[in-house]
């Protein structure tokens, strides 16, 4: 197989960084996982979201644009926990939404970012890891970091719905959307090697049924 460059999507709690961490030494793939803690807008936009959500925001995409192209550029295949779409088309969509994010600035983070997406070669595959409000409350619960466990459940539910609406338009690169729900690649041999016989056949062309 040539180098490829797959990105896996997904709510928080889902799985990416697992799945990703797994793929990699399935496949013998770099894998590559980002940093969030390094934002120096973080501390200001927990304390004032609606001043500093845009500063945030603006912080990220710079920064996966930069991990994005850097990825593009690596002699080998490579898997990313978390695509460069996933912070505007979900979490900057969500802080408009939310009244969190004037619609001037966000009119231009859109601006930048659809840019962005005209100019940068997409991944060859994003792997769309899918689960309901109950299974991410409780993989949070298992995982155990204290800043995530009062998370709201509506939120949530906002952001699994904004993660369809984006999944549902998207087409710059194929998708393979896994109901991690009902798949436990974690606990299930078998459930692992349904996903990457999955992931060889998308990579392959071969078109596919969703998973169940």
């Amino acid at each position: 197989m040539s180098k490829r460059f797959i990105a896996v999507a997904g709510n928080i709690g889902v799985g990416k960084s697992t799945l990703t961490q797994m793929l990699a030494q399935q496949l013998h793939w770099e894998p590559f996982f980002e940093a969030v803690d390094d934002n120096p807008y973080l501390a200001d936009f927990y304390a004032d979201m609606s001043q500093w959500a845009f500063h945030s925001q603006i912080f990220f995409l710079a920064r996966r644009l930069r991990h994005h192209h850097e990825l593009l550029a690596r002699p080998h295949s490579v898997i990313q926990d978390r695509s460069v779409y996933e912070d505007a088309e979900v979490f900057a969509r969500n802080l408009y939404e939310q009244g969190a994010m004037v619609e001037r600035d966000y009119r231009l983070y859109r601006e930048l970012y659809e840019t962005m997406c005209r100019v940068l070669p997409p991944p060859d595959l994003v792997i769309y890891l899918k689960a309901d409000v109950p299974t991410l409350i409780n993989r949070i619960a298992l995982r155990g970091r204290s800043f995530e466990q009062q998370i709201d459940p509506a939120y949530l539910q906002r952001l699994n719905r904004l993660y369809d609406d984006w999944i549902g338009a998207f087409n710059l690169c194929p998708v393979l959307t896994i109901q991690a729900s009902t798949l436990d690649f974690v606990a299930s041999e078998q459930h692992l090697h349904l996903i990457l016989q999955a992931v060889q056949q998308k990579l392959a062309g071969k078109d596919i049924l969703l998973l169940p």
